[in-house]
């Protein structure tokens, strides 16, 4: 009786092993989770607001205009941001009158950008037509009045990127997919 129930123990206690491991390789490689801290992302991601990133998904393909991206801070890479991807490298960004100007262009689409209202304060396309550089992104705030984005600090290095917001999963009412 007494080896069973060790045998029984062991196999707990492998199985416990293995899904440690299985939990910490995904989160590792795969999702990771993420904390909203204030309110620049408002309306779309709330203070206390937990999501899980993908971040395999930007190792398979380029990120896309209007994707909200987790990417590492570029004056303290140690913190980690949550924004709104708006311009690529080579792309103009200019925001004016609450819009935003691509290449001389004023956006269009995608919805997720277009219903917002950017104000033109900072260094970086607000006051001419700013480049973005080589293997670059711009990105702001949902709630541009109070974010400090890339008006403010400049351009985020594509290798700063760490994945793409998909899913807030707490609080319980605000469950769903990031959009």
């Amino acid at each position: 009786m007494k080896q069973k129930e060790r045998s029984n123990k062991k196999k707990e206690i492998l199985s416990w092993i293995y899904a440690i491991a299985f939990v910490l390789i995904l989160r590792t490689f795969f999702v990771q989770a993420f904390k909203i801290p204030s309110t620049s992302m408002l309306p779309t991601l709330k203070v206390g607001d937990r999501l899980l990133a993908n971040k395999v998904l930007y190792k398979i393909r380029d990120p896309k205009r209007g994707e909200v991206i987790i990417f590492k801070y570029p004056e303290d890479p140690k913190r980690d941001f949550v924004k709104r991807l708006i311009a690529l490298q080579g792309e103009e960004v200019k925001i004016y009158s609450g819009k935003i100007f691509i290449n001389n262009n004023e956006l269009t689409s995608p919805e997720n950008i277009t219903s917002h209202y950017y104000y033109s304060e900072g260094e970086y396309g607000t006051t001419h037509p700013t480049l973005v550089p080589d293997r670059s992104i711009f990105v702001l705030g949902d709630n541009s009045f109070i974010s400090k984005d890339s008006r403010f600090w400049g351009f985020v290095p594509e290798k700063y990127i760490v994945g793409k917001a998909l899913f807030i999963y707490w609080p319980p009412w605000r469950m769903g997919i990031i959009q």
